[in-house]
């Protein structure tokens, strides 16, 4: 579908805690943004709901500020391209619309004993084999799975074809084009335990094992595609709807991460490092998970990623719950404060801890207290340990891309997944200039923070903008991406090393369970 003669490209970026619609021009610029945060719904310990309505609210209100912030029309829109917290999962009527359950986010850990007994019957190895994931309640199936049990009627509902299943992305495009689309993205379904991600299709065997019906899952699309078009009554003009990409995929597009060997990492709600492995599906041999990247084309590009669940979170947390600082901004100057001499670690595994460890059950600590530690040292906690988990991550990447046995990498748009990694981040938590800097002295590798920080919008808008045909193609695309900052490393080897042994102690003092 060719898209209008404008330039404006619209994203929607629908996340764990707010939703943003991001106008931007012809040139890449954001012109105006519309944000919108909304709660999360804690039924239980370890279960984490959105109210899909709210969502769905949020979304309307958000497009519709941006629209007036920039003083334009719906029609002055040339593509929207939508990126979503994956593997967050939505069942709803066929007809109405109205979901039938909470949507069940991706944090929530109610399906661990599922998991556990699906690993019993000796099935984990075929989930590995078919999506590249491992059974963990992370994913989308096993979700979808409990609702269609635990919900009274949905059983009886789906088999009869009166259900559809979708992670947000999903969900919000059936809303969008008033139910004339029920689609998704490979990358999207590349998260649900459900898509042959090497056959590019739902695999009917493993719908089988977690009793989904096949008239439940939507069409899937490559990233870059027509995926219907707004009703009119929404906005007042339809608009094509040309791109779709889950969050973290949509920030390595955003990063221009197109080559294999490139690493990007965001920080946002959690922190997800994701290494492109080009045409290879490269099995992990870590406990990384193998994804598609982004398919474009009818050709897929696929990537090891690491998943950490608490990230930003954790400085939510020193806000929220510990109340030690009043803004998320404030977490980098508490840092600075903080007494070198203590050794504090905080292993923030609140629900949970994700790549490498997938550990459910574990649950988070705080280890080296003194009765001099403070909200300084507990503050320098917090930011260390993404500093620390990513650092887990990488040293797994490296391993499995140097089993593969490639001297592939991208040196001249970024680096390689070697000895020589040059990391790409994004996110909220990269403002921070002191935690930037601490990434790189415990990585003891470069970190390149870009002048476009929105890279997860910028990914899905660039999606829509070259499909519509506003924007540049993917070459130009990355000789357009800029460097902000490089943080280089600056910590003595023996310290780091040290920093190190007492993370890894606490991480094992941690864990419920080994391998």
């Amino acid at each position: 579908m060719a898209g209008k003669t404008s330039g404006y490209i619209l994203a929607i970026d629908q996340g764990t805690t707010s939703t943003r619609a991001i106008i931007f021009d012809q040139k890449m610029t954001v012109v105006a943004t519309g944000q919108k945060e909304f709660p999360q719904v804690f039924p239980r310990s370890g279960w984490v709901e959105h109210d899909p309505e709210e969502i769905w609210q949020s979304v309307l209100s958000t497009v519709k500020d941006a629209l007036a912030k920039a003083k334009l029309e719906a029609g002055d829109i040339a593509a929207i391209g939508i990126t979503n917290q994956r593997e967050t999962s939505v069942v709803w009527n066929r007809k109405t619309g109205k979901p039938v359950y909470n949507a069940i986010v991706w944090q929530d850990r109610r399906t661990s004993d599922y998991c556990e007994r699906l690993k019993a019957e000796g099935l984990e190895g075929l989930f590995i084999r078919r999506t590249g994931l491992i059974l963990d309640p992370y994913f989308s199936g096993t979700k979808l799975s409990w609702i269609l049990s635990n919900v009274r009627g949905a059983r009886k509902k789906a088999d009869a074809g009166e259900l559809c299943f979708g992670t947000i992305d999903t969900f919000l495009i059936y809303r969008l084009t008033g139910g004339r689309s029920f689609v998704t993205d490979a990358t999207n379904a590349s998260r649900t335990l459900l898509f042959d991600i090497r056959k590019n299709r739902w695999d009917a065997d493993l719908c089988d094992i977690l009793r989904v019906p096949a008239s439940m899952l939507p069409q899937v699309k490559d990233c870059a595609a027509d995926f219907g078009v707004t009703d009119k009554a929404l906005f007042g003009a339809e608009i094509p709807i040309l791109g779709v990409a889950g969050d973290q995929q949509a920030a390595t597009i955003g990063q221009a991460c197109f080559s294999p060997g490139m690493v990007k990492s965001t920080y946002g709600t959690g922190c997800f490092a994701v290494l492109n492995t080009g045409k290879d599906l490269v099995r992990s041999k870590n406990r990384l998970l193998t994804t598609i990247a982004y398919r474009l084309n009818g050709k897929t590009t696929y990537a090891l990623e690491g998943s950490i669940f608490i990230a930003g979170a954790a400085v939510q947390w020193l806000r929220d719950g510990l109340k030690i600082i009043d803004k998320a901004s404030q977490s980098g100057e508490l840092a600075e404060k903080a007494d070198p001499g203590q050794a504090v670690y905080l292993v923030p595994a609140f629900t949970g801890l994700g790549a490498p460890h997938w550990d459910p059950e574990a649950r988070g600590a705080l280890f080296g207290l003194t009765r001099a530690t403070g909200p300084a040292e507990i503050s320098r906690a917090a930011l260390e340990a993404v500093c620390y988990q990513t650092n887990d991550l990488l040293e797994a990447m490296r391993k499995d891309w140097r089993a593969r046995g490639s001297k592939a990498g991208g040196a001249k748009a970024g680096g390689k997944a070697g000895g020589d990694t040059v990391l790409r981040v994004d996110g909220g938590m990269v403002a921070s200039d002191w935690t930037m800097q601490r990434l790189a002295d415990l990585l003891d590798a470069p970190v390149d923070r870009p002048v476009i920080l929105e890279t997860t919008a910028l990914g899905a808008a660039w999606l829509a903008g070259s499909r519509a045909g506003v924007w540049p193609d993917q070459e130009a695309f990355c000789d357009l991406w800029a460097r902000q900052k490089r943080f280089e490393p600056a910590m003595e080897r023996r310290t780091r090393s040290a920093l190190i042994r007492g993370w890894r102690d606490a991480v094992r003092r941690t864990l419920t369970k080994t391998g």
